[in-house]
């Protein structure tokens, strides 16, 4: 299996724009014959997001944008980091995009 790893240069608050580079990534690496594609951590929101996650608004577009990028994606499978918040807390999750939906979605956080 070819895996293909996106060096993304990624802007902090653009999840459209890095939604459209994750997309551009994605198909350059299916042209090549990749099957997996591994984007960089928070690649969704951009890095450091910082203060962004304090705000309920900005991890709700987080969630509507990783949707909208599922919907978008082909064969190929793309893990993309993006922020999560489930129970009252905040994560760095990851989901796998394949076949326009999330196969495989925000990993369980781990107990402290």
């Amino acid at each position: 299996m070819q895996i293909a790893l996106a060096q993304l240069n990624q802007s902090l608050g653009d999840l459209r724009g890095n939604a459209e580079a994750i997309l551009a990534a994605a198909a350059e690496a299916e042209r090549g014959g990749a099957r997996l594609v591994v984007t960089p951590e928070l690649s969704l929101c951009g890095y450091p997001p910082e203060d962004l996650l304090l705000r309920p608004a900005f991890l709700d577009a987080c969630a509507r944008e990783l949707a909208a990028l599922a919907a978008a994606v082909g064969d190929v499978a793309v893990v993309v980091g993006f922020p999560e918040q489930a129970a009252g807390r905040r994560y760095n999750a990851l989901a796998v995009l394949r076949g326009g939906k999330e196969v495989v979605s925000r990993l369980p956080p781990v107990d402290d």
